[in-house]
């Protein structure tokens, strides 16, 4: 299918994500960038999105973390075949260090898996938070790319993970829907936590007119009503051989990388790895300080 634009053709170096010593030396002088993949509806792809960039990222020897926020229900683990022991319901509990619950995963990347089934993670308490920030700020080994896979909708931990984000990636479909929750997500985050930027990626088109057009859809509707910059980050493409990466729980760029959703992302990566990390101070993770817990709800 003919491409909106030519692509970066970056190059993937390394095998299994393994980071030589001169790329740990670069990645601490480095600041971290923090992304949150969020969505207002469900099932627009969020998670696969986020995993998926998470191992190109990491195969590209970006230091990478991906942090599973979606609290109470989470299932990037299970997404790319991992089995934890530990998550971080053991840290917020005070059982574990956030060190023993990191788990490698493909390409090199590293998850924080989340509980699932656990009603009051659901919505974490101002302690709770506290307790998440002095775990990751101990963490000796920091990432160049630490992206969170919050939960859909508008909840106070979906809110807390947006507002805490150097970059909000909004992922949506072209669905009127879809459209309709990312806006009602945007205007939230604007309303209540004054963010007056974010980027969208709009997922399973058939054709990149496709998500154009929803882009410029919402573009409109934020420019009139909200005083906010959309950016457009990018899109993917429907892939017939998603539901199989799924099934045999794999990441869809690991088991087909020369797919057409494979080559959408590896464009939206390319874009991540060539902008500078804007917004971040002193190399320090703006996510987890006590300046954003104080302003998020109980």
């Amino acid at each position: 299918m003919e491409r909106e634009r030519e692509r970066g053709g970056a190059k993937i170096p390394g095998r299994n994500g393994s980071h030589g010593d001169g790329a740990d030396a670069d990645v601490r002088d480095k600041p971290v960038r923090v992304l949150a993949f969020t969505s207002g509806k469900g099932g627009v792809g969020k998670t696969n999105i986020a995993a998926n960039i998470a191992y190109i990222l990491s195969q590209r020897n970006r230091k990478t973390i991906v942090l599973d926020a979606d609290m109470g229900l989470a299932n990037i683990d299970l997404l790319l075949g991992l089995t934890p022991r530990y998550n971080l319901y053991h840290v917020l509990k005070g059982e574990k260090s956030l060190a023993e619950t990191l788990v490698t995963g493909p390409g090199g990347m590293q998850v924080l898996p989340s509980s699932s089934g656990i009603a009051e993670m659901t919505e974490l308490s101002r302690g709770q938070k506290l307790t998440l920030l002095d775990a990751v700020n101990s963490l000796k080994n920091k990432p160049e790319f630490l992206l969170i896979d919050t939960a859909a909708g508008i909840s106070g931990n979906v809110t807390y993970f947006n507002s805490s984000a150097h970059e909000i990636i909004v992922v949506t479909s072209a669905e009127p829907t879809a459209l309709t929750d990312a806006y009602a997500l945007m205007k939230v985050l604007y309303q209540g936590y004054d963010r007056k930027k974010f980027r969208l990626v709009v997922n399973m088109v058939n054709h990149p007119a496709e998500a154009r057009e929803a882009y410029e859809r919402l573009r409109h509707a934020t420019d009139h009503f909200l005083t906010v910059a959309l950016d457009y980050l990018g899109y993917i493409l429907h892939d017939p051989r998603l539901p199989e990466a799924v099934k045999k729980q794999k990441a869809l760029a690991e088991l087909y990388p020369s797919s057409p959703a494979t080559r959408c992302l590896q464009d939206i990566a390319s874009r991540l790895c060539g902008e500078s990390p804007g917004g971040t101070e002193g190399g320090s993770i703006r996510f987890f300080s006590s300046r954003t817990i104080r302003s998020s709800r109980e």
